[in-house]
């Protein structure tokens, strides 16, 4: 009997199969692994004495190092910007300085560069 519209019957789709045992295996196996790596240092007592000692001296020497470090990453970046900047007005020869870098504009927008992006987006989101 031939319908129009009709589809043809739908083929059968074998069920999902189950991971195999050798596979179910290796999976714990792993996570096995990974449990023991975990828990290794707490195996002894002396063990568990340096997964002390190892915490301590991260908060007392490592992290009371890390603050000022990165305040130093990043005054040195910041200095770098300003010197080029600055490096960039005197090889102009121009006077004046709010062109490259102008104090009054707030945050990062003080900058030449961005000063310059802004106006483009500026006339073209509004032209004239």
């Amino acid at each position: 009997s031939s319908r129009r519209g009709s589809r043809p019957p739908a083929r059968s789709r074998p069920p999902p199969s189950n991971p195999s045992p050798a596979m179910s295996s290796a999976i714990g196996a792993f996570a096995n692994i990974a449990h023991k790596f975990v828990t290794w240092p707490q195996l002894s007592t002396q063990g568990f004495c340096n997964v002390i000692k190892i915490g301590t001296f991260c908060r007392t020497v490592v992290w009371p190092c890390v603050p000022p470090l990165l305040m130093y990453q990043y005054i040195r970046g910041v200095d770098e910007d300003v010197y080029a900047t600055e490096v960039l007005y005197y090889k102009s020869g121009s006077k004046d300085a709010k062109a490259f870098y102008d104090s009054s504009r707030i945050g990062l927008s003080a900058h030449w560069r961005l000063q310059q992006d802004l106006e483009t987006i500026r006339a073209a989101a509004n032209p004239e």
